[in-house]
């Protein structure tokens, strides 16, 4: 069982918004540390932000400002909420734990287009 579940991707123009949610099957969920992660075509994976299991976050430079990370310990779930969206960011979107596990989820396509 594959124990990150990604979804909420989809096709945004620049600028506009996107909604991440992460499912997390594991029981130990609410003591990891937790993390979004993309990878674009041709590029490795890179780390977009973390948050700890009390709250605390961690930014990449290139989303500081536009993209928000959150968790609830008690549903075992984490979102991104991502704003101000750029062509750039355009990604397959993961979660896993920070630092990572080697069980990756399917991802979900986020594409920023007009």
């Amino acid at each position: 069982q594959v124990p990150f579940v990604e979804s909420g991707g989809g096709l945004v123009q620049p600028g506009g918004s996107l909604r991440l949610s992460c499912s997390v099957s594991r029981s130990i969920f609410r003591i990891l540390t937790m993390g979004w992660y993309r990878q674009a075509p041709g590029m490795q994976r890179e780390l977009v932000a973390n948050i700890m299991s009390g709250g605390y976050t961690n930014y990449a430079d290139f989303v500081k400002g536009r993209f928000t990370i959150s968790r609830d310990n008690a549903k075992n779930t984490m979102t991104l909420q991502m704003d101000s969206l750029k062509p750039e960011d355009t990604a397959v979107y993961y979660c896993n734990a920070s630092p990572p596990s080697d069980s990756w989820g399917q991802g979900t396509q986020v594409t920023v287009s007009s």
